[in-house]
């Protein structure tokens, strides 16, 4: 069994190559629409699933083979655990990665001891980030492992959980302060409810809405100028989650003054879970300009939960690319792969071909969406759709010159709505697929 140590770095060695340690499709420096590929795509590894995801499902253990874990999860297992962790990111050429708190220290008898614990841990980041130059996307914290978040944590009924959870995400800010991220993402997990027989939720969506604006607040106190972020999921763990879906979320924050302060982290498995596609809640993220940063993976349309997959659909990775490019890429978010290898992979060497699968999909996403924006052919499809709005009347209604009553007239002289014309969704699927293949 190959451990990380004994793999050398990937490298790109394009679409002949039948070397499943290479890539394909990803050429960091490749320019695309004048930007290199790497600036396009952000690429993050998530700390969460490549170093600590053991392989646990809810009908067995863990199955996962990483030597660099040991018989104890201590300080300096933990340390130890954060090299093995950069060297695998070089070897990927991964420019970012993505971590919750409690992902890369232990916790300790008290608040006290696992802040310190946590700060222990951040020298050895600082000194790997300073080595490597590979940067932090987004920090955050784990407010749904531990019992005390039993009842969710900003919006819990109990009032000390609530303080505990401040807490820890005050401390997480300053770590994501010090070790220069460029964003910190609100994930609760459990902030949501049950049973509405037992909840008050507008007493508990106030509370959340408190708990960020109090983040937003230290973040300004600190000198933390990072992006926030809010990511949707519907459901899993609580059956009614407040952030279901990006609609919901963008709701929320301006319902309470934060649409100024947070914009959306999407992941592609939550949105299928709330019976969205990824790109219609990239689409609706991008229009109302809240499109921040994406987590990237994918879900198994036969099981009903969160699976975390590796994203390998070249449809998928072409329309998220399609969306994003629309709406001027990233600027401070990216693709972080919040994805699992799965559990009958278990050796560390299948984190490499996961990670390799991914970014290739991603690439060719990429080139296959510049190559449509290129050409303008769906473009002016979809135009020529809606030219009806572009000049008489419907140029009129969206000037608001029209109203009820003159729309009224302007029906009675004319006497019916003009014969529509077909919407040829095949000819659109068709045209992308001479674009796919």
């Amino acid at each position: 069994m190959k451990s990380i140590q004994d793999i050398c770095r990937v490298e790109y060695e394009g679409p002949e190559s039948r070397n499943p340690l290479a890539f394909r499709h990803y050429n960091p420096s490749e320019l695309v629409e004048g930007k290199s590929m790497r600036d396009h795509l952000r690429f993050s590894a998530a700390y969460w699933h490549t170093m600590r995801g053991s392989g646990a499902d809810p009908f067995g253990v863990g199955t996962m083979k990483r030597p660099w874990e040991g018989p104890v999860d201590n300080v300096e297992n933990a340390c130890n655990r954060v090299r093995i962790f950069f060297d695998f990111c070089e070897k990927m050429q991964m420019p970012f990665y993505c971590f919750h708190d409690r992902d890369v220290a232990p916790e300790g008898d008290s608040l006290a001891q696992t802040n310190k614990n946590l700060d222990d841990v951040v020298k050895v980041f600082k000194e790997e980030q300073e080595r490597t130059g590979i940067k932090l996307l987004w920090g955050t914290a784990n407010l749904f492992g531990n019992p005390r978040f039993v009842h969710g944590a900003a919006t819990s009924c109990h009032a000390d959980s609530f303080a505990y959870a401040a807490a820890q995400v005050k401390k997480a800010l300053e770590v994501t302060l010090e070790l220069g991220g460029q964003g910190y993402t609100f994930w609760g997990g459990r902030e949501g409810y049950m049973c509405l027989w037992n909840t008050d939720m507008k007493r508990e969506m106030d509370h959340l809405a408190a708990f960020m604006h109090m983040a937003v607040d230290y973040a300004k106190e600190i000198g933390f100028k990072g992006q926030f972020y809010f990511e949707p999921k519907p459901k899993e763990p609580t059956k009614h989650q407040y952030d279901f879906d990006t609609a919901a979320c963008v709701n929320f924050l301006r319902a309470y003054g934060l649409q100024d302060y947070v914009k959306m982290n999407i992941e592609t498995n939550h949105a299928t879970l709330a019976g969205h596609s990824v790109e219609h809640e990239l689409e609706y993220a991008g229009m109302q300009g809240f499109l921040g940063s994406i987590d990237a993976n994918s879900g198994d349309m036969l099981l009903g939960w969160d699976t975390d997959q590796f994203p390998t659909d070249i449809y998928m990775t072409t329309k998220i690319m399609l969306t994003l490019m629309k709406y001027g890429g990233f600027t401070t978010g990216g693709l972080n792969f919040d994805a699992k290898v799965r559990r009958e992979s278990f050796e560390p060497i299948d984190l490499f071909y996961a990670h390799i699968g991914g970014m290739d999909a991603f690439a060719k996403g990429l080139k296959i969406a510049a190559e449509i924006r290129k050409t303008g052919e769906l473009a002016d499809m979809v135009a020529k759709r809606y030219a009806s709005w572009d000049s008489g009347i419907g140029a009129e209604i969206e000037k608001g010159t029209q109203n009820f009553k003159t729309l009224e007239a302007y029906m009675l002289a004319k006497g019916d709505v003009d014969e529509t014309q077909s919407g040829n969704q095949e000819l659109y699927e068709n045209v992308v697929n001479r674009y796919i293949f």
